[in-house]
């Protein structure tokens, strides 16, 4: 493969585009085969990139809970076909919200909200931080409370449509973190550590905890309606309190650690040294659509993800002609609110995982991240 026009695509953003800095690994059957990073990581824009720089991943994070659960399917201890209420009880009984026109009824659900439904962003469930419940557990607990009480207060609201119904970004993958918990017996971050992290060397990856803001974390950025990118406090607001483990959006990272994560997923779950994570039947599902026809229009029309579908958390390319694109179908992955992007083929055994760490930057994902996924193919 010659990367040279990657490496210039790379080099421009930081040069043309403002972009504080980028960084990106390509790995092929466990061999790297590329590496890449231009720019600094403060503010003053005068200390480089480093190799094992840390991001605020966002919802990169999800990949990783979407692995966690799954792992535990294969175990025979969950299903994707569970209600969601047989381990967390204050998810019986749901309303939702039933739209006629400009009427809106609250109504009762007539079928139960199901595992699929949350990894699939069906649930009805929204982004919305300052929902009622969350707010009255803050209020109540302040930084001390924990994953599920705050999880158990989202559907103190009804939900904004009937399970499986529709797709909706939201905190869904927060949900499966409760889950994850309930039924591994560990809180959210000890399963991560003992069954992906320490399994893979990942030794730099942690949730974003106000004693994790290390010297590593490069500054993160956010751009403006003008385009202008300036930098901002090193915060994450979905780690709801000091005791929450996001699942949606809450860990800390390096390229490296993610990079090691993509090539196994890629290499059908087992990492460069052979230690199986999950099974290649599960990736399989993993990577299959579960969205409704209506789903697929949602995630087109609010998302901007054409030819896309959604399976077990990640978004997986169905239709690469519409969008003129040399990739395969299948190629599948997620991306991140700071404008990170993991890309896994289990076909090719081929992985990309980029960096960069700026918010509100509609470029990562209109551009710069269709462009990567198609120099891997070019």
């Amino acid at each position: 493969m010659d990367f040279d026009k990657l490496t210039y695509y790379l080099d421009s953003l930081v040069i043309k585009d403002d972009f504080p800095s980028v960084d990106c690994i390509i790995y092929k059957n466990h061999e790297m085969i590329y590496r890449h990073m231009y720019g600094t990581c403060d503010k003053a824009k005068s200390i480089p990139v480093r190799e094992n720089q840390q991001y605020l991943m966002f919802s990169m994070t999800k990949v990783q809970t979407m692995v966690a659960l799954m792992q535990l399917v294969e175990q025979g201890k969950v299903s994707l076909e569970d209600d969601v209420a047989k381990y967390l009880p204050a998810y019986s009984n749901l309303l939702y919200e039933k739209r006629e026109g400009n009427k809106i009824d609250i109504v009762k659900c007539d079928k139960p909200l199901k595992i699929k439904h949350l990894v699939s962003m069906q649930s009805g469930l929204d982004y919305d931080l300052e929902r009622a419940g969350i707010l009255r557990v803050l209020n109540e607990k302040g930084m001390n409370a924990t994953t599920r009480e705050l999880v158990d207060s989202f559907v103190e609201t009804p939900l904004k449509f009937k399970p499986g119904t529709r797709f909706l970004y939201s905190l869904s993958h927060d949900v499966v973190a409760a889950i994850i918990e309930v039924v591994s017996g560990k809180s959210f971050g000890e399963y991560l550590k003992e069954n992906i992290w320490d399994r893979l060397g990942m030794k730099d990856t942690m949730f974003a905890k106000p004693e994790n803001y290390l010297n590593n974390l490069a500054v993160q950025f956010m751009c403006d309606d003008k385009g202008n990118i300036n930098p901002i406090e090193p915060v994450c607001q979905y780690q709801l309190s000091e005791k929450y483990e996001s699942g949606g959006a809450g860990l800390i990272s390096t390229t490296e650690d993610y990079a090691k994560f993509a090539d196994t997923i890629a290499c059908g779950g087992v990492s460069k040294d052979g230690k199986r994570i999950i099974k290649a039947k599960t990736i399989d599902i993993i990577k299959t659509n579960l969205l409704c026809p209506q789903g697929l229009k949602d995630i087109e029309e609010t998302m901007g993800r054409k030819g896309y579908g959604y399976g077990v958390g990640m978004q997986i390319l169905m239709k690469p002609r519409v969008v003129k694109s040399k990739a395969p179908k299948g190629v599948f992955g997620w991306d991140g609110a700071a404008g990170s992007l993991i890309i896994m083929d289990t076909e090719n055994k081929l992985s990309l995982v980029y960096t960069m760490h700026i918010r509100n930057c509609g470029m990562a994902y209109g551009e710069v991240h269709p462009r990567l996924r198609d120099f891997l193919y070019e």
